[in-house]
């Protein structure tokens, strides 16, 4: 009997089962589904997130798991928060089709992960509505500076979406009155705070088709003021947080960097020493990098963060600006004041005046924003002391593993 060549043999074994595999298909293992990270590389928020991201690398941002359901289920049982991570559909024409945690169970190309706040028809053709405007101008106001928010939003060109938050609960009158209250978006709730509504309202994924956003007080006084060129100055400059320069002949000003450089021969200012404020050192805060909460303009990238550090019960708002910088990668050029768009403050107590009169009124108002202040500071510490210890932890564990454990000497026979 004749001997089987062995190539023979093994390129029929091949085939036979090539037709055998594409006869009979197996899926060998399930589709799972890979994970996307939120992921930003060295922007400027300094979360403990981000941190322990960048210090894990490249490979760490992508992660497959078998069974996401369970895992949530596991650790809601043991107690611990957990978010879960945007999801990349399997089936995905485009790697960019990234769906948002909640958003699991639709089909990726239905999914709208950003809104806006601009009014639309009841009636007619969706794609023809009128576009979204590129800005968002957002007051907290009474109907008692009325007159005041008239001349400011006048201020304000047809490229603004208008939002009033209402701490007086009156907002029909506005309508009565000023014909661009009818396009306004009006929101209620009686006496709250500026950042109580920027919380609640102004959700980064709200507010993103706005290049820029601007969270003003009532009492500004802008004889001097003109919206579309301080859009102009402040996207020629770079500046990702900013606020107008106040007038120096009138109205109350609070810190030295905020004054209105009269003899400045740039459109803008970004730091400065002495006067009020205690500015010994340019290189600190309020000397430089330092916005006030009087009448900020955030950048989209830059209000994205900023919204995460406005804390929940902390309404006033008191010790935010003395933090913005963490939202930028170079606070010393990213952040500035516009002299040549100048506003005053007039400092009217309004927000103070909603205490109530039986327990001490607009002062005890005041004390409680003395005390979240003093409590925001205690955060703040707390959660760079967190960070620290975690960024040590880890580079303490990355040297562990880079470092290879010295051999031991052979022994003697």
């Amino acid at each position: 009997m004749k001997k089987a060549n062995p190539i023979l043999t093994a390129l029929s074994a091949a085939t036979f089962g090539f037709f055998i595999g594409i006869s009979f298909p197996l899926q060998m293992a399930p589709q799972l589904p890979c994970y996307v990270f939120p992921w930003n590389g060295g922007g400027g928020g300094g979360d403990a997130a981000n941190s322990t991201l960048r210090a894990t690398g490249m490979l760490s941002r992508f992660w497959v798991v078998g069974n996401n359901n369970n895992n949530n289920t596991a650790a809601a049982t043991e107690g611990k928060a957990t978010t879960a991570p945007a999801v990349v559909h399997p089936n995905a024409t485009s790697p960019a089709i990234i769906k948002p945690t909640g958003a699991e169970r639709l089909p990726p190309n239905i999914v709208v992960s950003e809104s806006d706040l601009h009014m639309r028809r009841l009636w007619g053709d969706p794609r023809q509505d009128t576009p979204v405007r590129k800005y968002l101008l957002t007051m907290t106001v009474g109907l008692s500076e009325k007159a005041n928010v008239n001349a400011t939003v006048h201020k304000f060109s047809d490229e603004f979406d208008v939002m009033l938050f209402h701490y007086d609960g009156r907002t029909t009158e506005w309508d009565d009155e000023f014909a661009w209250s009818k396009d306004a978006i009006h929101v209620s709730a009686r006496k709250q705070a500026k950042w109580w509504y920027a919380k609640r309202f102004l959700h980064p994924s709200v507010v993103a088709p706005y290049d820029y956003v601007f969270l003003w007080d009532e009492d500004l006084a802008v004889d001097f003021f003109d919206a579309t060129e301080y859009v102009r100055i402040v996207r020629e400059h770079g500046l990702e947080i900013s606020q107008p320069g106040l007038d120096i002949t009138r109205g109350k000003k609070t810190y030295d960097i905020t004054t209105r450089r009269s003899n400045n021969t740039s459109e803008v200012h970004k730091n400065t020493t002495g006067g009020p404020g205690n500015c010994p050192d340019v290189h600190r805060r309020p000397c430089s990098g330092f916005v006030e909460v009087m009448a900020p303009v955030f950048s989209r990238k830059a209000w994205a963060c900023a919204w995460y550090m406005v804390q929940n019960d902390l309404i006033h708002g008191w010790g935010l600006d003395l933090n913005f910088w963490r939202c930028v990668d170079d606070p010393e050029e990213q952040m500035g004041v516009v002299d040549a768009q100048y506003i005053a403050h007039r400092g009217l107590p309004t927000l103070g005046r909603q205490g109530n009169p039986e327990t001490g009124g607009g002062g005890n108002v005041r004390a409680r924003a003395w005390q979240e202040f003093s409590e925001f500071k205690t955060r703040i510490r707390d959660a760079d002391r967190a960070a620290e210890t975690e960024r040590r932890r880890e580079a303490a564990a990355a040297l562990l593993v880079a470092t290879p454990p010295t051999p031991s000497p052979p022994r003697s026979k």
